[in-house]
């Protein structure tokens, strides 16, 4: 059988669209034994109002980690809330609705978690606890940790600043049609 020109591109635009397609696919944060157990309803301004009156529900929530600090029982983590974005926090800070803190039985090295760290959360919800907050006390409602994902730094691998590529940035300036790299004099 010979396969003419057409076919061939045919082929090989609908291998590349399968092999792009499967790279593209979204892998969930969450294990399959925990995905059954999240309260999808609950929302984290539901649980800041009362925290006592969800005791026990197991939640999915994510943000950016203020502080990690190791105690006798465990590892508290004092976390900034943030939307999800699908299961990955939002990075517009603005958008946060308060605090939490989640904390860790196991040993967990605060140092793999320094601030500014953005993590997804599945939790259950313990209560409440009053820790002071600049010169005020504050109401944290609490998690105990049941899985914890890590995010990547936006900024890793040489990323810097809000452009698309890696440093130096390229940039297709109108400069006479040529492009500009920003970067070192001597690049």
């Amino acid at each position: 059988m010979l396969l003419t020109s057409k076919t061939m591109g045919l082929a090989v635009i609908v291998g590349a669209l399968i092999a792009l397609s499967s790279g593209c696919t979204a892998t969930s944060t969450v294990p399959n034994s925990l995905q059954t157990q999240i309260d999808k309803s609950l929302t984290f301004s539901q649980i800041k109002e009362s925290p006592d009156a969800y005791r026990g529900r197991v939640v999915l929530l994510g943000g950016e980690v203020l502080s990690a600090k190791r105690l006798k029982d465990g590892t508290r983590i004092e976390i900034l809330q943030l939307p999800l974005d699908g299961q990955e926090p939002v990075w517009d800070r603005t958008k946060s609705q308060g605090r939490f803190v989640a904390t860790q039985k196991d040993f967990l090295d605060p140092a793999t978690l320094p601030q500014g760290t953005r993590v997804t959360i599945v939790g259950e919800v313990t209560g409440v606890v009053t820790l002071p907050l600049d010169e005020t006390e504050y109401a944290y409602p609490t998690l105990e940790i049941k899985n914890l994902m890590v995010w990547p730094d936006r900024t890793a691998g040489g990323q810097q600043g809000p452009y698309p590529g890696p440093y130096p940035y390229y940039y297709p300036g109108p400069y006479w049609g040529r492009a500009y790299w920003y970067g070192p004099y001597w690049w």
